[in-house]
C-alpha cells in the first residue's frame, strides 16, 4: 500500500513530549508529571496540522514527508505558550533597577510617578507605526526562544485611544505572524495621573465607555484588571471584570501579587479564566479557584525583578489540585522573552518538576488562554506548533539555566526558526 505524502515529518526524536490527553480540562496534581513522552518519536504534519503522532517506525509505515526533520538526540515539545505577557510598551526602566536595589517597593516606585506610568507616557508618545515596529523585535526574539503562542496585555495607553492603539498593534503583529497573539484588555492596570483623585469616574469610564468600545471593535478576547491594595480595589475589580464578561470579554485577574487582598476569592466569585501572581492568594482564595476552575498563573520572573523574598506556593496549588500555567510577566519591569528560563525559575524557586514545568508553558497555558483546542500538546487535529530542543532529556529546560536550547521551531506546520534565525 503507498505510503501517504505530507508536507512535513519530524522524526527520529529522542523524547517526544506530547503533552497529550487534556485538551478538555487541564492537567492537575500529578497529572502535570506525566508528559506523554513517545521515544524515537515522529511526527508527521499536513496543511498546517499534525496528522500522525507516533514512533518513528509507526509514523514512515504510512507516511512519507516532502521535508523531513531528523530530531536524533533532541527533545521535541509543543510550542511554548506564554499566557501572560505586557507584550506592547515603548520606552525602559532600567534606572529603577537602583531604586529596587535601595529598597524601594513597586508602589512606592509607582506612587513617585514610576513604573506603570512611566511606561505610559512613554507609550502614549509612540505612534502606532513606532510600537509595530519594537514589538517586531520582540515577537521575534520570543519566537527564537520557542514560544509560538502569547497572550498580550493592553495596559500602558489609559485612555479610550491609547488603548485602541495596543490593541490593534496587537492585532496587527498577530496578522502579520509568524508568533500568534491572544489580546487582553487591560484597561484596569493602573490609575492614571490625571485620574489621581477621581478613582471612581476612571472606574465608570472603562465600565461604561471603553469596554463597550472595545468590544464592539473585536480587538479583545480577555478584560484584566490590577487588583491590589492601592490600585483598584476589590469593589472595583469586580465592577470591571462584570462589565467585562457583559460585552463578551472573558474575565482574568491580576490578584494577591504584593499583598492578601482576596483576589483569588473574586477570582472564583467572577469566574475568571485564570488568576496570575498569587504570591500571597489565601487557602480559601485557591479551594475557591479550584472548586470552580480557574488556572493559577505563576510568574516567577516577577518577584525576582521586583526583589522580593516570596514566591508563589506552587507546591501547595498542585497538592490542592489547583490548575497551574506559568507565564513570563515580559513587561517593562520584567523584560524576559525566553519562556525557557521561566520553566528552569519555575524549578528553582517554585519547587516545581521540570516536567511540571513544562506542563504549565504547554498544555496548560493553553488552557488559560482559551487555545487549548488548537495549540499546546502534540496530538492529531492539532496545530503544527513544534519547539525541537537541542538537549539529551527533557529535565534539562529546568537544570540548564540561561542558554537557548532552540534547534529548530515549527509554527503552523513550516519551519521558522532554523540555526538561532528566523527562516522567513
Amino acid at each position: 500500500m503507498p505510503k501517504k505524502k505530507v508536507d512535513l515529518i519530524i522524526l527520529h526524536a529522542k523524547q517526544l513530549v506530547t503533552a497529550r490527553g487534556y485538551a478538555h480540562t487541564p492537567a492537575i496534581g500529578s497529572e502535570m508529571d506525566d508528559l506523554g513522552i513517545v521515544e524515537d518519536g515522529a511526527v508527521a504534519v499536513e496543511d498546517g496540522t499534525i496528522v500522525a503522532v507516533g514512533t518513528t517506525s509507526e509514523v514512515l509505515e504510512e507516511y512519507s514527508g516532502t521535508i523531513n526533520v531528523d530530531a536524533s538526540d533532541k527533545i521535541v515539545t509543543p510550542g511554548l505558550v506564554d499566557p501572560h505577557t505586557h507584550l506592547v510598551f515603548a520606552g525602559s526602566r532600567e534606572t529603577e533597577l537602583e531604586l529596587k536595589i535601595k529598597g524601594a517597593g513597586y508602589l512606592e516606585i509607582l506612587q513617585r510617578g514610576g513604573g506603570i506610568l512611566r511606561t505610559v507616557r512613554d507609550t502614549r508618545a509612540s505612534s502606532r507605526d513606532q510600537l509595530l515596529q519594537i514589538c517586531r523585535k520582540r515577537a521575534e526574539n520570543i519566537l527564537l526562544h520557542g514560544t509560538t503562542t502569547v497572550e498580550a496585555k493592553s495596559g500602558y495607553g489609559l485612555t479610550l485611544q491609547d488603548e485602541i492603539k495596543l490593541l490593534e498593534v496587537i492585532r496587527r503583529l498577530d496578522e502579520e505572524g509568524p508568533l500568534s497573539l491572544v489580546p487582553t484588555f487591560l484597561g484596569a492596570h493602573a490609575i492614571p495621573a490625571e485620574y489621581e483623585s477621581k478613582v471612581p469616574e476612571y472606574v465608570t469610564r472603562v465600565c461604561d465607555d471603553w469596554i463597550p468600545e472595545i468590544a464592539r471593535r473585536g480587538l479583545a478576547k480577555f478584560c484584566d484588571v490590577f487588583c491590589e491594595k492601592g490600585v483598584f480595589e476589590i469593589a472595583d475589580s469586580r465592577r470591571i471584570l462584570e462589565s467585562g464578561k457583559r460585552f463578551g470579554l472573558l474575565p482574568k485577574i491580576h490578584a494577591d501579587e504584593l499583598n492578601p487582598f482576596g483576589g483569588a476569592e473574586l477570582a472564583a466569585e467572577v469566574g475568571t479564566i485564570s488568576a496570575d501572581h498569587l504570591l500571597y492568594a489565601s487557602e480559601v482564595g485557591l479551594e475557591a479557584m479550584k472548586r470552580v476552575g480557574v488556572i493559577a498563573i505563576l510568574l516567577p520572573a516577577a518577584p525576582l525583578t521586583l526583589m522580593l523574598e516570596r514566591y508563589a506556593d506552587a507546591r501547595k496549588m498542585i497538592a490542592q489540585g489547583v490548575a497551574v500555567a506559568l507565564g513570563s510577566d515580559l513587561s517593562p519591569s520584567c523584560w524576559l522573552e525566553n519562556q525557557q528560563l521561566i520553566i528552569a525559575l519555575a524549578c528553582y524557586k517554585l519547587k516545581m518538576t521540570p516536567a511540571e514545568a513544562i506542563t504549565a508553558s504547554t498544555i496548560n497555558a493553553a488552557h488559560a488562554i482559551g487555545k487549548a483546542h488548537e495549540i499546546g500538546s502534540i496530538e492529531v487535529g492539532k496545530k503544527a506548533d513544534l519547539t525541537v530542543l537541542d538537549m539529551p532529556d527533557f529535565r534539562f529546560l529546568g537544570y540548564r539555566v540561561g542558554t537557548n536550547m532552540v534547534d529548530r521551531v515549527v509554527k503552523n506546520g513550516r519551519v521558522i526558526v532554523e540555526n538561532g534565525r528566523l527562516t522567513a
